[in-house]
């Protein structure tokens, strides 16, 4: 089998079996092309039911070379491990070459986040009198309040809103759902928007279940959150380089600094392993080591 047509099945696969979306199947397709390219280059044009343990760790240590942080590493490794398991679950290989293949030490890192009242002067800064100023209330407040992926918001169902029992249906990572408890005043923000503005948008067919909607009716792009969010900050003077991602982090924080339980905050976020959510008891902890030697007398 060809490269070309081993990806496109891959392609196929993770839509079908895994459910992923666009954007995940997008990045699995490029760490594979990046894999296609060493191989054309490097080992004589080999077919990829042709390459082994040895060419991907010569593979692996060519990224590695070349100044590839461990991060990054570790997801292409990723790609190449989901790969070759659809090549086996295929039959198109005997035996997976990417089983015995090892992960770089990824540095954790803590992620930024913002105080309370960075979040306050995020939302002060909306000048409510524009058309999308509404809109875009309802679009931090709901970030905030039920820290969404940037995904979960700009797919966000008019008919996944429970806003009379305070939750919302989120539908996440491959296509897997879950109930969020929405805050007071999120619910006030997203009531304005939809009642009393978005109700005067001409809407695009097909996109009328859509929360949040452009000018024109039709959906809001992944850029266009991150553009928003970015101007907002500025115009806040907040001087950290914020993303909508942040906004689901300091969701998280907060809850575990409050004294939240660590499930709970992971049902909340939709993470598979608690692992993942497990980083927010990192950040409570340099919580409260920056309330000791800032409050506490002999420090």
């Amino acid at each position: 089998m060809d490269w070309r047509s081993a990806i496109k099945g891959f392609q196929a696969y993770l839509k079908l079996e895994k459910g992923l979306s666009d954007n995940s199947i997008e990045a699995y397709t490029r760490d594979i092309d990046k894999l296609q390219r060493y191989a054309d280059m490097e080992t004589n044009k080999l077919d990829p039911e042709a390459v082994t343990l040895i060419d991907l760790r010569l593979f692996i240590n060519r990224i590695n070379e070349l100044g590839m942080i461990p991060s990054s590493q570790a997801r292409i490794l990723s790609g190449i491990k989901s790969f070759y398991k659809y090549m086996l679950v295929e039959n198109i290989i005997k035996n997976n070459p990417a089983e015995l293949l090892e992960s770089p030490k990824k540095q954790r890192k803590l992620p930024d986040t913002l105080s309370y009242e960075d979040i306050n002067r995020l939302i002060s800064a909306i000048d409510l009198s524009r058309p999308d100023g509404a809109r875009n209330k309802a679009i931090i407040e709901v970030l905030y309040s039920c820290g969404l992926r940037v995904s979960e918001l700009t797919e966000l169902r008019l008919s996944n809103l429970y806003l009379e029992i305070e939750f919302i249906k989120v539908v996440g990572k491959g296509s897997k759902e879950r109930l969020v408890p929405m805050g007071g005043e999120a619910i006030n923000a997203l009531k304005i928007w939809i009642e009393n503005v978005r109700v005067h948008v001409p809407i695009k067919k097909g996109e009328e279940d859509l929360v949040f909607l452009n000018r024109r009716g039709s959906r809001l792009s992944r850029v266009y959150i991150f553009t928003l969010i970015k101007q907002l900050a500025e115009m806040a003077g907040i001087k950290k380089s914020i993303s909508p991602h942040t906004l689901r982090h300091s969701f998280a924080t907060h809850l575990v600094e409050g004294g939240a339980d660590l499930r709970a905050v992971q049902e909340m976020l939709g993470h598979e392993s608690i692992t993942t959510t497990e980083i927010y008891t990192h950040l409570d902890r340099q919580y409260l080591k920056e309330t000791i030697i800032s409050y506490h007398p002999r420090s």
